[in-house]
């Protein structure tokens, strides 16, 4: 397997539309995604899926030990959530041009494995059958939602267990299709694909736009606020 040496860094292609940069600074290795930067451990006890793609699981096993996180696919204990797509934090400087935007939903996070709901905890979210109607075996990532000023509305919902008809207030609105592509460009054009194809009734695809500059940000947030401020 290809490694890198002390001071060493190389450039991986990641859900985004700049590549992640994966380094090595005296034996601890690290990478530029937001899986990597986020975990509450130590540095040197730190993985991801890219660095696991380039070194190899057993290597980065290996280097971490038992105290470093597990490979996302492996088994999970109860309670531990599925690889969830996490949003980029603009640093306010970044050139944004090829960053794609979408709104930011205030419903309820949910990952379909492909036969079930879980939520992002990893606890199971007792949906109707009918309600995953033409939903693929394949995983996606995405959110329970109603509308907007909603959210304890959508969360009344999707935590009972007793599968009601109120569950035809929500709507599954998928971000991620997780096994879809590599480049997230791939499993937009996957999650459309497979919506237009199966035609589940109760989901649909969250709306994704490549963002052009700052004044387009600016532009599409105004027209968000607009429509959650009367007059």
């Amino acid at each position: 397997m290809p490694d890198l040496q002390d001071g060493e860094s190389v450039k991986m292609q990641g859900s985004g539309s700049k590549p992640y940069v994966l380094k090595n600074v005296g034996g601890v290795y690290s990478c530029s995604c937001p899986a990597w930067r986020n975990q509450s451990i130590a540095i040197e006890k730190r993985t991801c899926k890219h660095l696991r793609k380039l070194r190899g699981d057993e290597a980065e096993q290996d280097r971490i030990g038992a105290a470093g996180p597990t490979k996302p696919s492996e088994g999970k204990e109860k309670g531990e959530g599925p690889p969830l797509l996490l949003a980029e934090r603009w640093d306010g400087a970044m050139d944004l041009a090829g960053w794609w935007m979408s709104e930011k939903l205030d419903g309820v996070r949910a990952y379909w494995t492909g036969k079930e709901f879980l939520s992002r905890l990893g606890n199971k979210l007792h949906a109707p059958e009918w309600f995953c109607a033409g939903l693929p075996a394949e995983p996606l990532d995405g959110e329970f939602w109603i509308g907007r000023k909603k959210f304890q509305r959508t969360v009344s919902i999707v935590r009972r267990q007793d599968k009601s008809d109120l569950w035809k207030e929500a709507r599954f609105r998928v971000f991620d299709a997780p096994e879809g592509g590599t480049a997230f460009e791939e499993r937009l054009k996957t999650i459309e694909r497979i919506i237009k194809k199966n035609q589940p009734p109760y989901a649909l695809a969250h709306e994704h736009e490549l963002c052009t500059d700052l004044d387009q940000l600016r532009s599409e947030l105004e027209s968000r606020v607009r429509k959650l401020v009367p007059g």
